[in-house]
């Protein structure tokens, strides 16, 4: 699936309920919040990139500078529709009701 999270955007902070993912980033610069039971981080991310999600994870994630942030993700199992995302309190605001990513 490829995903574009325009300049400037935050998305909703998520968990996801029953797919693990690897996201590969292609273009744009951002920052990635992630958040389990026993770690959080925050990773930089650029083209060339690749970091994971597994399942139970918290994210959330926004793009650094002018340009959108773009990237493929693979989703294991394949994704089972729009209630598989579970919104949380994130590490960044986000604008009300917002995803935040063209799936």
């Amino acid at each position: 699936m490829h995903c574009t999270l325009p300049a400037g955007a935050v998305t909703q902070a998520v968990r996801h309920q029953t797919v693990e993912e690897t996201w590969f980033f292609l273009s744009g610069v951002g920052e990635v919040w992630r958040r389990s039971r026993s770690h959080e981080e925050v990773t930089s991310v650029h083209a060339g990139v690749a970091l994971t999600i597994p399942l139970g994870t918290e994210l959330q994630f926004r793009t650094i500078g002018e340009l959108p942030l773009t990237f493929i993700i693979t989703t294991i199992p394949p994704w089972p529709g729009p209630n598989e995302a579970i919104p949380v309190e994130g590490r960044w605001a986000a604008p009300a009701g917002s995803m935040g990513t063209e799936r």
